[in-house]
């Protein structure tokens, strides 16, 4: 992959604001037995209008379907592990556990996160599976520095996943980004061994996004629906992802909030 400049890496953090604000604001838009998964995207096409942003999904054409992709993100329930399609026949039930999934670009460098709630009142087992999640991104990061691999993140995220009863989706890793949402070049999984892999280099931006399943790791596709993936045992399902750069300190989180 191409590494970006100091002046490339700010650009993105740009784009990875506006992201943050538009998730935050889907979250915080959500009323249980209400709101529906369609309703929250027409608010993050809002925010991305609002300060000037595209949708890098929108309109997006992929070689498994004639049909290109409407929407400005992904929305996905329960047993849903990536890539739900909004809908406004989806209503968001009490206790459900929602993924929300977004890409953004300005002045067309892109960025991609992902955050994972609650709707209204959680069980255990939702608030444990999301905080796992969650905690396995942040440790995931913690690796992201220069001289360690692919491998020592994946391993990471893999071994907090599994040491708390839960599985990591083999099929589906991380990614690089820049000018595109999917930079080729490198892949980041969410398993792997200790210094195994690419090396880490600054000037590299890539994307960390532990995908949990609450039973076994396999997945399956939706019937009749080229996009939806979901856990094949019908378990729930959690998501969490930042955009990150590589710097000589490690890595700085490209993804979060303007004031942090």
């Amino acid at each position: 992959m191409r590494l970006k400049t100091p002046d490339e890496i700010v650009a993105m953090r740009r784009a990875g604001e506006v992201v943050a604000v538009a998730l935050r604001s889907m979250a915080a838009a959500i009323v249980p037995n209400v709101t529906t998964t369609l309703e929250l995207d027409a608010i993050a096409a809002a925010v991305l209008k609002r300060y000037d942003a595209k949708a890098p999904l929108h309109g997006y054409k992929p070689s498994f379907s004639d049909v290109p992709y409407m929407h400005h993100t992904c929305i996905s329930v329960n047993d849903e592990v990536i890539h739900g399609v909004p809908d406004a026949r989806r209503v968001l039930k009490e206790g459900d556990l929602v993924s929300l999934d977004m890409d953004g670009s300005v002045d067309g460098w892109c960025a991609d996160a992902t955050i994972s709630v609650p709707v209204g009142k959680a069980s255990g087992k939702v608030k444990k599976l999301i905080q796992v999640t969650r905690e396995a991104l942040a440790m995931g990061i913690a690796q992201a520095r220069p001289g360690n691999t692919v491998g020592d993140i994946g391993y990471t995220v893999q071994r907090h996943v599994e040491k708390n009863g839960f599985s990591v989706v083999r099929e589906m890793v991380g990614h690089g980004i820049g000018r595109v949402p999917h930079e080729p070049g490198l892949d980041v999984p969410n398993w792997g061994k200790p210094g195994e892999g690419q090396v880490l280099q600054v000037g590299m931006t890539f994307c960390i996004e532990p995908m949990v399943n609450a039973g076994n790791a396999d997945i399956a596709h939706v019937n009749g629906d080229p996009w939806t993936i979901v856990s094949a045992d019908g378990s729930l399902a959690c998501h969490f992802e930042h955009t990150i750069a590589i710097t000589e300190n490690g890595a700085v989180i490209l993804t979060l909030p303007p004031k942090g």
